[in-house]
């Protein structure tokens, strides 16, 4: 994740909209008056007579999903679609910051009381009602973040499949392990897990929902209080799933939000919390990771990435260049796990990039609140500036323009085509920098030893893709790659979405991961009680240090025969 795109923290470092049937149309945000170009991706064409921007937040509803958050100020959050205002919000001050660890840190007390199975009950009520009520939280998403609606109903997804494993797994994550003892019968082991406490989270906004929510679910369940940092530009899709939330039965005082600036408020949650759980930055990751080691607290990090996908010589070429599509292009390329760097065997590289091409000229764009585009905006101004700098730049040092490569304010001030690179290569930004926008550029090499030495050539490690026929052959290549998940024949969503295996990242990618035992024990502290029965650990019944010395070798030495752990 670029800093242009940071949520910051430490020294840098952010009434429910009415119900509608999932499928309902909706208007675009706004009508675009600049001129569409000769040869552009064509835009998706928008439903009429449907509810606008100002209808999904109106002040009423902005109030309602912002009560409760701590703040002695105001600030404002924007649509990408337009660059209008959306909501008018409280920001908070360091000082609110701590009053919300206070209300936090005595609402977990009580929460931590509470039965696993009873807090599990309460993820699993927040499934259904994330699910009967998508439509409203689509909306919302899409006006934060300015995604197509298909990306955006990834999201909701993730948080389905999240809420549903943690609610039906946490007992048995959470419960009491039996463990061998020293001396067997004589010594009783259990390994309990205790919460952590008040866990501190700063999200980032290019997933709003599952980036947030998604994983504070783990934080919950575990009997901890969570005090979150979402980025102030998406924090209404937070607060809104925080409203689920708590009425699926989470207390409301459990769930802390505060809105502001990345380097004021970052480091306030950073300096409270017992545990921090950040997305962002490979810098502004360092510098989490320095204020939570001042502490001595726990912290996880799912930072940059710069992924490759390999396309190997006998990979079914058509499916490959579908997968590209959906692995480079999904969230406008926003995704930390999206794909930049495309390794194509040289003997399929011209018919894959052919198809591939094709596939990305064809991409509709659009800024409705409606399914039928295939790509949406970009979030910001600081995005649309790296992108288009990364993309000049090298086509001005020779790379050549495949497809896109061109601003698209016809549509909206802050679109940019799907844009494929060919010749791109060092000292070019976009060949080692993270361009966290819809840009990927294609290499062409000559076996896999090759393609796994280019593509493990970075500092970065959360993702990758490897594409073939031969699946135990894509397995072997995956096993070769120093990412934190490999897909075979597939982007990122069959690595991501299998919620009982871990995600995160490897080297510059981050500390830690979320999703499966790892996601939530890391919420949690091992606690070891140890019961000693009949003698103790030392000499007893008239025995010498000798005798005890040489009983205690007699021992160890029986366990070591019987094959103890």
């Amino acid at each position: 994740m670029t800093d242009s795109q940071d949520t910051g923290t430490a020294a840098s470092a952010a009434e429910a909209p009415a119900e509608a049937p999932a499928d309902a149309p909706a208007a675009p945000v706004a009508t675009a008056t600049a001129e569409a170009p000769t040869g552009g991706n064509p835009v998706a064409p928008a439903p009429t007579g449907a509810r606008t921007a100002a209808e999904v937040v109106t002040p009423e509803i902005a109030a309602r999903l912002t009560r409760g958050v701590v703040g002695s100020s105001r600030t404002a959050n924007h649509t990408p679609f337009t660059g209008e205002k959306l909501a008018d919000l409280p920001e908070s001050t360091p000082e609110d910051v701590a009053t919300a660890f206070e209300r936090a840190r005595a609402a977990q007390e009580r929460w931590a009381k509470v039965p696993v199975k009873q807090r599990a009950a309460v993820l699993l009520r927040f499934h259904d009602l994330v699910l009967r009520r998508q439509a409203e939280v689509l909306d919302l998403i899409q006006l934060e973040t300015g995604k197509a609606r298909l990306h955006a109903h990834e999201e909701i997804q993730a948080v389905a499949v999240t809420a549903r494993h943690y609610g039906r797994k946490a007992p048995a994550y959470l419960s009491p392990k039996a463990r061998t003892g020293v001396v067997p019968t004589l010594t009783k082991v259990t390994e309990l897990r205790q919460p952590r406490g008040v866990v501190g989270q700063i999200a980032p906004w290019n997933y709003p929902f599952e980036l947030s929510v998604g994983d504070a679910l783990p934080a919950f369940v575990a009997g901890n209080a969570v005090v979150m940092k979402p980025d102030t530009e998406t924090a209404l899709t937070a607060l809104w799933a925080r409203e689920q939330l708590i009425e699926a039965g989470l207390p409301e005082d459990v769930w802390q939000v505060v809105i502001g600036e990345g380097p004021v408020v970052g480091p306030a949650v950073v300096a409270h919390a017992d545990y921090v759980s950040f997305t962002g930055s490979t810098r502004t990751g360092r510098e989490v990771a320095q204020g939570a080691a001042a502490r001595l607290v726990g912290v996880s990090l799912e930072l940059g990435g710069k992924n490759a996908m390999l396309v190997l010589k006998d990979a079914d070429v058509e499916k490959a260049a579908s997968g590209a599509v959906r692995g480079c292009f999904a969230s406008a390329g926003q995704l930390c796990i999206s794909i930049e760097r495309l390794y194509v065997h040289e003997s399929i590289a011209d018919d894959f990039l052919q198809r591939f091409a094709a596939r990305t000229k064809a991409m509709r764009l659009g800024n409705s609140l409606a399914y039928g585009a295939d790509m949406g905006s970009l979030v910001g101004e600081r995005q649309l500036e790296a992108v288009t700098r990364h993309v000049d730049e090298a086509v001005a040092k020779g790379a050549t323009l495949v497809a896109g490569g061109r601003p698209r304010p016809d549509i909206g001030p802050l679109f940019y085509e799907p844009t494929i690179l060919d010749g791109v290569q060092a000292p070019m930004a976009v060949c080692d920098e993270e361009t966290f926008g819809p840009v990927v550029s294609i290499y062409r090499f000559r076996d896999e030893d090759e393609a796994v030495a280019l593509a493990n050539a970075t500092p970065y490690g959360l993702n990758a893709s490897v594409w073939t026929k031969d699946g135990r052959r894509g397995r072997a290549v995956a096993a070769r790659l120093r990412t934190g998940t490999v897909n075979v024949n597939e982007s990122y969503a069959a690595g991501y979405a299998s919620v009982q295996a871990p995600m995160g990242g490897m080297g510059d990618s981050g500390l830690g991961r979320r999703h499966g035992s790892e996601g939530i024990l890391k919420y949690t502290e091992a606690q070891t009680v140890a019961h000693q029965r009949l003698m103790p650990l030392a000499p007893s019944f008239g025995m010498t240090d000798e005798k005890y010395a040489q009983f205690m070798s007699r021992s160890l030495r029986a366990m070591k025969a019987l094959r103890l752990r």
